[in-house]
Protein backbone atom coordinates (compact mmCIF):
# COMPACT_ATOMS: atom_id res chain seq x y z
CA UNK A 1 0.00 0.00 0.00
CA UNK A 2 3.06 2.39 0.84
CA UNK A 3 4.17 1.32 -2.38
CA UNK A 4 1.61 1.78 -4.70
CA UNK A 5 1.34 5.57 -2.48
CA UNK A 6 4.96 6.16 -3.36
CA UNK A 7 4.28 5.63 -6.70
CA UNK A 8 1.24 8.04 -6.96
CA UNK A 9 3.51 10.52 -5.39
CA UNK A 10 6.52 9.91 -8.07
CA UNK A 11 4.22 10.14 -10.98
CA UNK A 12 2.59 13.01 -9.78
CA UNK A 13 6.10 14.90 -9.57
CA UNK A 14 7.37 13.71 -12.85
CA UNK A 15 3.63 15.51 -14.19
CA UNK A 16 4.62 18.97 -12.37
CA UNK A 17 8.28 19.14 -13.31
CA UNK A 18 7.34 18.22 -17.07
CA UNK A 19 4.88 21.10 -16.94
CA UNK A 20 7.05 23.30 -14.56
CA UNK A 21 10.61 22.45 -15.42
CA UNK A 22 12.10 25.89 -16.60
CA UNK A 23 13.47 27.97 -14.12
CA UNK A 24 10.65 30.70 -13.82
CA UNK A 25 8.75 27.66 -12.26
CA UNK A 26 11.07 26.37 -10.27
CA UNK A 27 9.12 27.40 -6.90
CA UNK A 28 5.74 26.46 -8.37
CA UNK A 29 6.85 22.35 -8.86
CA UNK A 30 8.52 22.55 -5.58
CA UNK A 31 4.80 24.02 -4.59
CA UNK A 32 3.08 21.70 -6.53
CA UNK A 33 5.18 18.81 -5.08
CA UNK A 34 4.42 19.87 -1.47
CA UNK A 35 0.96 19.46 -2.98
CA UNK A 36 0.94 16.06 -3.58
CA UNK A 37 2.40 14.76 -0.33
CA UNK A 38 0.18 16.89 0.83
CA UNK A 39 -2.44 14.66 -1.06
CA UNK A 40 -0.28 11.56 0.07
CA UNK A 41 -1.27 12.68 3.98
CA UNK A 42 -4.83 13.08 3.23
CA UNK A 43 -5.18 9.19 1.62
CA UNK A 44 -3.12 7.97 4.57
CA UNK A 45 -5.57 10.03 6.99
CA UNK A 46 -8.67 8.38 5.22
CA UNK A 47 -7.43 4.91 5.00
CA UNK A 48 -7.58 5.20 1.11
CA UNK A 49 -5.65 2.33 -0.59
CA UNK A 50 -6.91 1.08 -3.94
CA UNK A 51 -9.12 2.99 -5.71
CA UNK A 52 -12.47 2.02 -7.15
CA UNK A 53 -12.44 3.51 -10.30
CA UNK A 54 -14.73 1.47 -12.25
CA UNK A 55 -18.23 -0.72 -10.82
CA UNK A 56 -16.37 -4.51 -10.29
CA UNK A 57 -13.77 -2.32 -8.22
CA UNK A 58 -9.60 -2.04 -9.00
CA UNK A 59 -8.79 -5.11 -10.85
CA UNK A 60 -12.58 -6.37 -12.02
CA UNK A 61 -13.31 -8.82 -9.99
CA UNK A 62 -15.88 -7.11 -7.32
CA UNK A 63 -13.17 -7.28 -5.00
CA UNK A 64 -10.47 -4.74 -2.90
CA UNK A 65 -7.31 -6.18 -1.90
CA UNK A 66 -7.41 -4.08 0.98
CA UNK A 67 -9.98 -2.03 1.59
CA UNK A 68 -11.24 -2.42 5.30
CA UNK A 69 -15.18 -1.48 5.68
CA UNK A 70 -17.88 -2.12 8.25
CA UNK A 71 -19.08 -5.22 8.61
CA UNK A 72 -22.03 -3.17 10.89
CA UNK A 73 -23.97 -0.45 9.79
CA UNK A 74 -27.18 1.46 8.89
CA UNK A 75 -29.19 4.38 10.11
CA UNK A 76 -27.78 4.40 13.39
CA UNK A 77 -24.54 2.81 12.95
CA UNK A 78 -21.24 3.75 11.13
CA UNK A 79 -23.17 6.31 9.04
CA UNK A 80 -20.80 8.73 7.85
CA UNK A 81 -23.13 10.99 5.66
CA UNK A 82 -26.02 10.63 3.62
CA UNK A 83 -27.10 12.62 0.58
CA UNK A 84 -30.15 12.86 -1.47
CA UNK A 85 -29.52 12.10 -5.20
CA UNK A 86 -31.84 13.97 -7.82
CA UNK A 87 -33.46 12.12 -10.28
CA UNK A 88 -33.62 8.69 -10.26
CA UNK A 89 -30.69 5.58 -11.42
CA UNK A 90 -28.78 2.60 -10.78
CA UNK A 91 -25.75 3.44 -12.18
CA UNK A 92 -22.78 2.38 -9.48
CA UNK A 93 -20.73 5.02 -7.67
CA UNK A 94 -17.02 5.18 -8.44
CA UNK A 95 -14.62 6.47 -5.96
CA UNK A 96 -10.79 8.30 -6.38
CA UNK A 97 -8.77 10.11 -3.88
CA UNK A 98 -11.69 12.57 -2.20
CA UNK A 99 -14.15 12.28 -4.73
CA UNK A 100 -17.50 10.18 -5.35
CA UNK A 101 -19.24 9.91 -8.52
CA UNK A 102 -22.24 8.71 -9.88
CA UNK A 103 -25.36 9.69 -12.60
CA UNK A 104 -28.63 10.11 -12.62
CA UNK A 105 -31.74 11.09 -14.87
CA UNK A 106 -33.81 13.96 -13.78
CA UNK A 107 -37.48 14.71 -15.33
CA UNK A 108 -37.42 18.37 -16.90
CA UNK A 109 -41.20 18.07 -16.30
CA UNK A 110 -41.79 17.49 -19.80
CA UNK A 111 -43.27 14.57 -21.18
CA UNK A 112 -40.54 11.78 -21.73
CA UNK A 113 -37.84 14.20 -21.33
CA UNK A 114 -35.01 13.84 -18.81
CA UNK A 115 -32.03 15.70 -17.57
CA UNK A 116 -28.63 13.35 -17.77
CA UNK A 117 -26.39 14.27 -15.14
CA UNK A 118 -22.73 13.80 -13.84
CA UNK A 119 -22.67 14.31 -10.17
CA UNK A 120 -19.43 14.22 -8.08
CA UNK A 121 -19.34 14.14 -4.03
CA UNK A 122 -16.99 14.58 -1.32
CA UNK A 123 -15.89 12.00 -0.01
CA UNK A 124 -14.74 12.83 3.39
CA UNK A 125 -18.62 15.27 3.83
CA UNK A 126 -20.72 13.98 0.92
CA UNK A 127 -21.69 17.42 -0.05
CA UNK A 128 -21.50 18.00 -3.51
CA UNK A 129 -18.80 19.56 -5.52
CA UNK A 130 -20.04 19.83 -8.78
CA UNK A 131 -23.14 18.72 -10.99
CA UNK A 132 -22.85 19.02 -14.79
CA UNK A 133 -25.96 18.54 -17.16
CA UNK A 134 -24.68 15.87 -19.89
CA UNK A 135 -27.60 16.31 -21.84
CA UNK A 136 -31.33 17.00 -21.88
CA UNK A 137 -33.14 14.77 -24.12
CA UNK A 138 -36.32 12.33 -24.67
CA UNK A 139 -35.16 8.63 -24.85
CA UNK A 140 -36.05 7.15 -28.10
CA UNK A 141 -37.63 4.20 -26.27
CA UNK A 142 -38.88 2.92 -23.34
CA UNK A 143 -37.24 1.15 -20.76
CA UNK A 144 -38.18 -1.67 -17.80
CA UNK A 145 -40.02 -1.30 -15.23
CA UNK A 146 -36.97 -2.25 -12.42
CA UNK A 147 -34.64 -0.02 -15.48
CA UNK A 148 -34.08 3.24 -15.72
CA UNK A 149 -31.91 5.94 -17.88
CA UNK A 150 -28.74 5.80 -15.73
CA UNK A 151 -27.85 2.60 -15.71
CA UNK A 152 -24.93 2.74 -17.30
CA UNK A 153 -22.12 3.34 -14.50
CA UNK A 154 -19.34 5.84 -14.88
CA UNK A 155 -15.45 5.35 -14.49
CA UNK A 156 -12.36 7.12 -13.94
CA UNK A 157 -8.40 6.95 -13.96
CA UNK A 158 -7.88 10.00 -11.30
CA UNK A 159 -7.40 12.07 -14.20
CA UNK A 160 -10.76 12.26 -16.10
CA UNK A 161 -13.94 10.75 -15.42
CA UNK A 162 -16.51 9.19 -18.26
CA UNK A 163 -20.29 8.61 -17.80
CA UNK A 164 -22.48 6.79 -20.40
CA UNK A 165 -25.84 7.23 -20.92
CA UNK A 166 -26.10 5.39 -24.07
CA UNK A 167 -27.93 6.00 -26.78
CA UNK A 168 -27.98 9.94 -25.31
CA UNK A 169 -24.14 9.90 -25.28
CA UNK A 170 -20.76 9.47 -23.51
CA UNK A 171 -19.63 12.18 -22.23
CA UNK A 172 -15.98 13.05 -20.50
CA UNK A 173 -15.11 15.51 -18.18
CA UNK A 174 -11.73 16.68 -15.89
CA UNK A 175 -12.11 15.40 -11.96
CA UNK A 176 -13.20 19.33 -12.13
CA UNK A 177 -15.87 18.70 -13.66
CA UNK A 178 -15.27 20.41 -16.71
CA UNK A 179 -16.32 18.68 -20.24
CA UNK A 180 -13.36 17.69 -22.08
CA UNK A 181 -15.30 15.80 -25.19
CA UNK A 182 -18.68 13.71 -25.93
CA UNK A 183 -19.32 10.63 -28.36
CA UNK A 184 -22.50 10.01 -30.07
CA UNK A 185 -22.28 6.20 -30.93
CA UNK A 186 -26.26 6.56 -32.78
CA UNK A 187 -29.34 4.84 -31.02
CA UNK A 188 -29.76 1.33 -29.11
CA UNK A 189 -32.48 -1.06 -29.87
CA UNK A 190 -32.75 -3.39 -26.80
CA UNK A 191 -34.60 -6.55 -26.34
CA UNK A 192 -37.97 -6.31 -25.42
CA UNK A 193 -37.56 -2.13 -24.78
CA UNK A 194 -35.69 -3.56 -21.42
CA UNK A 195 -33.37 -0.33 -21.59
CA UNK A 196 -29.89 0.30 -21.50
CA UNK A 197 -27.30 -0.24 -19.17
CA UNK A 198 -23.86 -1.63 -20.04
CA UNK A 199 -20.81 0.42 -18.32
CA UNK A 200 -17.55 1.34 -20.27
CA UNK A 201 -14.28 0.03 -19.38
CA UNK A 202 -10.73 2.07 -19.15
CA UNK A 203 -7.65 0.23 -20.52
CA UNK A 204 -4.27 1.82 -21.20
CA UNK A 205 -5.02 4.93 -23.51
CA UNK A 206 -8.42 3.06 -24.48
CA UNK A 207 -12.00 3.81 -23.57
CA UNK A 208 -13.92 -0.21 -23.99
CA UNK A 209 -17.49 0.91 -25.17
CA UNK A 210 -20.13 -2.65 -25.30
CA UNK A 211 -22.36 -1.81 -27.91
CA UNK A 212 -25.14 -5.10 -28.25
CA UNK A 213 -28.60 -4.74 -29.35
CA UNK A 214 -31.00 -5.91 -31.70
CA UNK A 215 -29.19 -3.81 -34.08
CA UNK A 216 -25.79 -3.91 -36.01
CA UNK A 217 -23.71 -4.85 -32.03
CA UNK A 218 -19.95 -3.54 -32.00
CA UNK A 219 -17.23 -3.20 -29.61
CA UNK A 220 -15.64 0.18 -29.28
CA UNK A 221 -12.56 1.76 -28.75
CA UNK A 222 -12.27 5.14 -27.97
CA UNK A 223 -9.24 6.48 -27.42
CA UNK A 224 -9.60 7.83 -23.89
CA UNK A 225 -7.92 11.43 -24.17
CA UNK A 226 -9.83 12.85 -27.19
CA UNK A 227 -13.47 10.45 -27.84
CA UNK A 228 -11.80 9.38 -31.43
CA UNK A 229 -12.49 6.10 -32.29
CA UNK A 230 -9.17 4.10 -32.32
CA UNK A 231 -11.06 0.69 -33.96
CA UNK A 232 -14.37 -0.60 -33.57
CA UNK A 233 -15.03 -4.41 -34.05
CA UNK A 234 -19.00 -6.03 -35.59
CA UNK A 235 -20.26 -8.78 -32.68
CA UNK A 236 -22.61 -11.34 -34.06
CA UNK A 237 -24.41 -10.66 -30.93
CA UNK A 238 -28.30 -9.54 -29.87
CA UNK A 239 -28.42 -7.81 -26.76
CA UNK A 240 -26.17 -8.06 -23.94
CA UNK A 241 -25.98 -6.02 -20.98
CA UNK A 242 -22.51 -6.87 -20.11
CA UNK A 243 -19.34 -4.51 -19.07
CA UNK A 244 -15.64 -5.59 -20.81
CA UNK A 245 -13.20 -7.40 -18.54
CA UNK A 246 -9.48 -6.09 -19.11
CA UNK A 247 -7.49 -9.26 -18.46
CA UNK A 248 -3.57 -9.93 -19.05
CA UNK A 249 -2.90 -12.58 -21.48
CA UNK A 250 -0.01 -14.48 -22.72
CA UNK A 251 3.39 -12.57 -23.15
CA UNK A 252 1.58 -9.94 -21.39
CA UNK A 253 -0.86 -8.78 -24.24
CA UNK A 254 -3.88 -7.40 -23.07
CA UNK A 255 -7.14 -9.08 -23.34
CA UNK A 256 -11.27 -7.81 -23.63
CA UNK A 257 -13.36 -10.29 -22.24
CA UNK A 258 -17.44 -10.01 -23.29
CA UNK A 259 -20.26 -12.07 -22.77
CA UNK A 260 -22.39 -12.71 -25.40
CA UNK A 261 -26.14 -14.42 -25.97
CA UNK A 262 -24.22 -16.28 -29.13
CA UNK A 263 -20.45 -16.82 -27.24
CA UNK A 264 -17.97 -15.59 -24.89
CA UNK A 265 -15.11 -13.98 -26.64
CA UNK A 266 -11.81 -12.68 -26.13
CA UNK A 267 -10.46 -9.97 -28.04
CA UNK A 268 -6.73 -7.81 -28.90
CA UNK A 269 -6.89 -4.99 -26.52
CA UNK A 270 -4.61 -3.09 -29.52
CA UNK A 271 -6.39 -4.49 -32.54
CA UNK A 272 -10.10 -5.28 -31.86
CA UNK A 273 -9.37 -8.46 -33.44
CA UNK A 274 -11.48 -11.77 -31.88
CA UNK A 275 -8.42 -14.70 -30.19
CA UNK A 276 -11.25 -16.85 -28.99
CA UNK A 277 -14.63 -17.75 -28.78
CA UNK A 278 -17.13 -20.10 -26.81
CA UNK A 279 -20.52 -21.07 -27.21
CA UNK A 280 -23.05 -22.12 -24.38
CA UNK A 281 -24.36 -18.68 -22.73
CA UNK A 282 -27.75 -18.25 -22.40
CA UNK A 283 -30.15 -15.22 -23.39
CA UNK A 284 -29.63 -12.00 -23.17
CA UNK A 285 -26.54 -12.16 -20.58
CA UNK A 286 -25.99 -9.38 -17.78
CA UNK A 287 -23.75 -11.10 -15.94
CA UNK A 288 -19.78 -9.43 -16.75
CA UNK A 289 -16.58 -11.82 -17.00
CA UNK A 290 -13.87 -12.60 -13.77
CA UNK A 291 -10.43 -13.57 -13.90
CA UNK A 292 -7.35 -14.71 -12.27
CA UNK A 293 -4.13 -16.32 -13.09
CA UNK A 294 -4.88 -17.02 -17.06
CA UNK A 295 -8.51 -18.26 -16.76
CA UNK A 296 -11.63 -16.14 -17.12
CA UNK A 297 -14.90 -17.06 -16.03
CA UNK A 298 -17.94 -16.43 -17.56
CA UNK A 299 -21.87 -16.59 -16.46
CA UNK A 300 -25.61 -15.86 -17.67
CA UNK A 301 -28.79 -17.66 -16.34
CA UNK A 302 -31.95 -16.25 -17.96
CA UNK A 303 -33.83 -19.18 -19.53
CA UNK A 304 -31.03 -21.73 -18.86
CA UNK A 305 -27.98 -21.74 -17.01
CA UNK A 306 -24.24 -21.54 -17.60
CA UNK A 307 -20.77 -20.88 -16.44
CA UNK A 308 -17.72 -21.36 -17.78
CA UNK A 309 -13.88 -21.62 -17.11
CA UNK A 310 -11.79 -20.68 -20.15
CA UNK A 311 -8.18 -20.36 -20.00
CA UNK A 312 -7.52 -17.07 -22.50
CA UNK A 313 -3.94 -18.67 -24.18
CA UNK A 314 -6.57 -20.55 -26.44
CA UNK A 315 -7.16 -20.00 -29.85
CA UNK A 316 -10.54 -19.79 -31.92
CA UNK A 317 -13.47 -21.91 -31.03
CA UNK A 318 -12.30 -23.41 -27.48
CA UNK A 319 -15.45 -25.35 -27.56
CA UNK A 320 -14.30 -29.03 -26.84
CA UNK A 321 -10.77 -28.20 -26.22
CA UNK A 322 -8.60 -28.31 -23.04
CA UNK A 323 -8.98 -24.05 -23.03
CA UNK A 324 -12.27 -24.89 -21.15
CA UNK A 325 -11.28 -25.61 -17.73
CA UNK A 326 -14.77 -26.68 -16.62
CA UNK A 327 -19.01 -25.76 -17.03
CA UNK A 328 -21.71 -25.92 -14.40
CA UNK A 329 -25.45 -25.78 -15.87
CA UNK A 330 -27.43 -25.19 -13.02
CA UNK A 331 -28.08 -22.08 -10.28
CA UNK A 332 -26.07 -19.71 -12.42
CA UNK A 333 -25.96 -15.59 -11.72
CA UNK A 334 -28.84 -13.71 -13.98
CA UNK A 335 -28.33 -10.14 -13.81
CA UNK A 336 -26.06 -9.47 -10.83
CA UNK A 337 -22.39 -10.27 -11.51
CA UNK A 338 -20.33 -12.92 -9.85
CA UNK A 339 -17.16 -12.50 -8.19
CA UNK A 340 -13.70 -14.28 -7.76
CA UNK A 341 -12.05 -13.81 -4.07
CA UNK A 342 -9.49 -16.02 -2.70
CA UNK A 343 -9.82 -18.42 -5.12
CA UNK A 344 -13.31 -19.01 -4.86
CA UNK A 345 -16.16 -17.38 -7.26
CA UNK A 346 -19.17 -16.33 -5.19
CA UNK A 347 -22.89 -15.77 -7.24
CA UNK A 348 -26.70 -15.77 -7.02
CA UNK A 349 -29.59 -16.53 -8.94
CA UNK A 350 -31.79 -13.34 -9.08
CA UNK A 351 -35.07 -14.04 -8.55
CA UNK A 352 -34.23 -16.29 -5.13
CA UNK A 353 -31.04 -14.96 -4.27
CA UNK A 354 -29.49 -18.49 -3.90
CA UNK A 355 -26.42 -18.10 -3.16
CA UNK A 356 -23.48 -20.77 -4.68
CA UNK A 357 -19.99 -20.54 -3.47
CA UNK A 358 -17.92 -22.81 -6.05
CA UNK A 359 -13.74 -23.74 -6.10
CA UNK A 360 -12.92 -21.51 -8.77
CA UNK A 361 -10.05 -23.97 -10.23
CA UNK A 362 -12.07 -26.94 -10.07
CA UNK A 363 -15.65 -25.93 -10.41
CA UNK A 364 -16.32 -27.86 -6.96
CA UNK A 365 -19.33 -26.65 -5.27
CA UNK A 366 -18.25 -25.33 -1.87
CA UNK A 367 -22.18 -24.85 -1.06
CA UNK A 368 -24.79 -24.19 -3.56
CA UNK A 369 -28.73 -22.37 -3.99
CA UNK A 370 -28.36 -21.70 -0.21
CA UNK A 371 -31.06 -19.32 1.34
CA UNK A 372 -29.31 -16.48 2.85
CA UNK A 373 -31.91 -14.76 5.05
CA UNK A 374 -32.81 -11.01 4.32
CA UNK A 375 -31.43 -11.73 0.47
CA UNK A 376 -33.94 -12.62 -1.77
CA UNK A 377 -33.71 -10.96 -5.01
CA UNK A 378 -31.03 -9.23 -5.87
CA UNK A 379 -29.80 -6.90 -9.07
CA UNK A 380 -26.53 -5.57 -7.12
CA UNK A 381 -23.33 -7.92 -8.19
CA UNK A 382 -21.53 -9.21 -4.69
CA UNK A 383 -18.85 -7.79 -3.81
CA UNK A 384 -15.76 -8.47 -0.77
CA UNK A 385 -12.92 -7.05 1.10
CA UNK A 386 -10.87 -7.69 4.05
CA UNK A 387 -12.16 -11.70 4.69
CA UNK A 388 -16.17 -10.52 4.20
CA UNK A 389 -18.22 -10.59 1.15
CA UNK A 390 -21.46 -8.10 1.09
CA UNK A 391 -24.67 -9.45 -0.49
CA UNK A 392 -27.12 -6.73 -1.57
CA UNK A 393 -30.66 -7.50 -1.56
CA UNK A 394 -33.24 -5.25 -3.74
CA UNK A 395 -34.98 -4.04 -0.65
CA UNK A 396 -32.12 -2.46 0.59
CA UNK A 397 -30.64 -4.85 3.06
CA UNK A 398 -27.26 -6.08 2.83
CA UNK A 399 -25.97 -9.23 4.27
CA UNK A 400 -22.52 -9.49 4.92
CA UNK A 401 -20.84 -13.49 5.23
CA UNK A 402 -17.48 -14.68 5.79
CA UNK A 403 -15.52 -14.94 2.48
CA UNK A 404 -14.35 -18.57 3.32
CA UNK A 405 -15.58 -22.17 2.06
CA UNK A 406 -18.76 -21.95 4.36
CA UNK A 407 -21.47 -20.08 4.48
CA UNK A 408 -21.67 -18.20 7.60
CA UNK A 409 -23.55 -14.82 8.08
CA UNK A 410 -21.92 -11.95 9.74
CA UNK A 411 -24.01 -9.34 9.93
CA UNK A 412 -27.15 -7.96 8.59
CA UNK A 413 -28.01 -4.58 7.80
CA UNK A 414 -30.59 -2.36 6.29
CA UNK A 415 -30.41 0.94 4.12
CA UNK A 416 -33.81 1.70 4.73
CA UNK A 417 -34.18 1.79 0.72
CA UNK A 418 -34.18 0.09 -1.76
CA UNK A 419 -30.65 -0.91 -3.53
CA UNK A 420 -29.59 -1.89 -7.35
CA UNK A 421 -26.55 -0.36 -7.76
CA UNK A 422 -23.59 -2.38 -6.93
CA UNK A 423 -21.75 -1.04 -3.38
CA UNK A 424 -17.79 0.42 -3.71
CA UNK A 425 -15.55 -0.90 -1.10
CA UNK A 426 -12.62 1.90 -0.58
CA UNK A 427 -10.39 2.40 2.32
CA UNK A 428 -12.39 1.85 5.61
CA UNK A 429 -15.36 2.85 4.08
CA UNK A 430 -18.44 1.43 2.25
CA UNK A 431 -20.32 3.62 -0.48
CA UNK A 432 -24.12 2.32 -0.80
CA UNK A 433 -26.15 4.03 -3.93
CA UNK A 434 -29.68 3.53 -2.62
CA UNK A 435 -32.96 4.30 -4.55
CA UNK A 436 -33.22 8.13 -3.25
CA UNK A 437 -29.78 8.69 -1.40
CA UNK A 438 -26.05 7.80 -1.34
CA UNK A 439 -24.52 6.49 1.96
CA UNK A 440 -21.09 6.61 3.46
CA UNK A 441 -20.84 4.21 6.24
CA UNK A 442 -17.21 3.97 7.98
CA UNK A 443 -16.74 3.21 11.21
Amino acid sequence: MRANRLATLCTTSSRLWDTYSKPVHARTFWMGLGLAAALGSWNAAQGVSDEWGHWRGPIGNGVSNDAKPPIEFGAGKNLRWKVEIPGNGSSSPVVWGERVFVTTAVTTGKKNEWDFRVLCYDRATGKEKWSQTAVIASPHEGTHETNGFASGSPCTDGERVYATFGSRGLFCYSMAGELLWKRDLGDMNIRAGFGEGSSPTIADDLLIVPWDHEGPSKLYALDKKTGEIVWDVAREEPTCWATPLIVQGPGGAKQIVMNGQNAARGYDLKTGKELWKCAGQTQRPCASAVAADGVVYVASGFRGSFIGAFSIDGKGDLQGTKSVRWTQSKDTPDVASPILSNGRLYYYKEKTGLLTCVDAATGKSLYTASRVPGVSRTYASPVAANGFVYLTDRGGTIVVIEDSPNLKVVATNETGEGVDATPALVGNQLFVRGEKHLFCFAP
